[in-house]
């Protein structure tokens, strides 16, 4: 392997790391393990920092692949947590309200979820990387300032129930989609067309375009290949 040159790396991402930590730890390691003094590296696609899973990762004269990497489509795994919400539609923040939920049934879910196929209209979470005004909406959220954002375009393939627990009201999905799709706000959207509320307790990326999770290595993996070069 010639990650000077160039490779494309399929990386399991640790839980709560950002896809900055993954490429910062990525390059540190190339630098020092090849003895360079720089190399570069880049990532294409965002992943939560609250989710694990697939960050592809480019070097060398591969980052040019970053752009048509990022468009190929994504597969999710959640967990939903149903009748409550948060204000970044997932754990980051406490929350904010709770719904009732006696009325949700398997039937219900499974005539709500196959709504969502197809072309989407879907308004970005607050707390994301969307630019509003040059600035990062999340860093205008945390600052507690009200961020509006204009809905998107995208399309999900597929979507499927896994698991439901009517107990826990926790509903488990897969879900094929676009690049620019937020998981989160689709929790949001679920939770709202149940007639209650949602946010997301789980997330794993689980495929970027032919990348699986299989396919994947983790950082004491990596360690491991490069130090045999």
């Amino acid at each position: 392997m010639d990650f000077v040159e160039g490779e494309i790396i399929g990386f399991d991402k640790p839980y709560r790391w950002t896809s900055f930590d993954v490429v910062g730890k990525a390059r540190w390691l190339l630098c020092h393990k090849l003895g360079i003094k720089k190399i570069k590296v880049g990532h294409s696609g965002t992943l939560d920092p609250l989710a694990t899973g697939v960050v592809v990762v480019c070097t060398g004269k591969k980052t040019k692949l970053i752009d048509q990497l990022q468009a190929h489509v994504k597969e999710y795994t959640a967990t939903l947590q149903l009748g409550a919400t948060t204000p970044s539609f997932d754990l980051e923040k406490p929350i904010d309200q709770t719904y009732p939920t006696a009325h949700i049934t398997r039937e219900q879910i499974d005539n709500v979820i196959p709504t969502f196929l197809g072309e989407q209209w879907q308004i970005p979470p607050a707390f994301s990387a969307v630019k509003v005004d040059g600035k990062r909406a999340y860093e205008l959220a945390r600052k507690g300032q009200e961020v509006e954002l204009k809905p998107k375009l995208l399309t999900i393939d597929e979507i499927e129930v896994l698991r439901f627990d009517a107990e826990t009201m926790q509903l488990d999905i897969r879900v094929v989609c676009s690049k620019g799709t937020y998981i989160r706000a689709l929790a949001r959207d679920i939770g709202q067309r149940l007639d209650s509320g949602a946010h997301l307790i789980a997330l794993r990326r689980t495929r970027v375009g032919d990348i699986h999770i299989e396919d994947c290595i983790t950082f004491e993996q990596f360690e491991t290949i490069i130090s045999n070069l």
